[in-house]
């Protein structure tokens, strides 16, 4: 298989994944298909390192990590507001947009680390092994900053809602 055929084929089964994780991560839809398109372009670049490389999709969420960390260095990083909402053909999904939002708020309560860690692990579905990869870090800080997140998102009355805890 050649590089591109690979590269191709690990894009198309992760591409979606990938996406997801960003948004998880604190980006907007749109954002996040910009921050993932950015981290496979700088995979594709070295693919060869990716394909060497012992857990290849720990690999590339270490480059999707630090795409998002950098584009959050950025000088503008907001939202413009339009005045033309787009309009949602079909069933009503405010159910979905709301457990959706309660989420997003509940990730909105972690710290940056937290945040990253809590996706990378529970969303990406990375062992701690492979997030101590990703992070950089030893797997005890791995299991610290779960260990934290996790008090924090079980005090989260939104959460408790979803889980229909009273």
């Amino acid at each position: 298989m050649s590089r591109d055929e690979d590269f191709g084929a690990y894009v198309e089964a992760r591409w979606s994944r990938l996406v997801r994780s960003a948004v998880l991560l604190g980006c907007a839809p749109a954002e996040a298909e910009d921050v993932v398109q950015t981290a496979l372009t700088r995979c594709l670049v070295h693919w060869r390192k990716v394909q060497r490389a012992d857990d290849r999709d720990a690999y590339v969420h270490r480059i999707l990590v630090n795409t998002f960390v950098s584009s959050r260095r950025r000088r503008w990083t907001r939202e413009e507001a339009t005045s033309d909402l787009p309009e949602l053909p079909g069933a009503d999904h405010t159910v979905a947009v709301d457990d959706a939002d309660a989420v997003l708020r509940s990730l909105d309560l972690l710290g940056a680390d937290q945040r990253t860690a809590v996706v990378l692990r529970y969303y990406a579905h990375l062992t701690e092994q492979q997030m101590a990869v990703v992070l950089g870090v030893a797997p005890g800080t791995v299991k610290s900053r779960l260990s934290r997140a996790l008090k924090v998102l079980a005090a989260d009355p939104d959460l408790a809602e979803l889980r229909g805890a009273p």
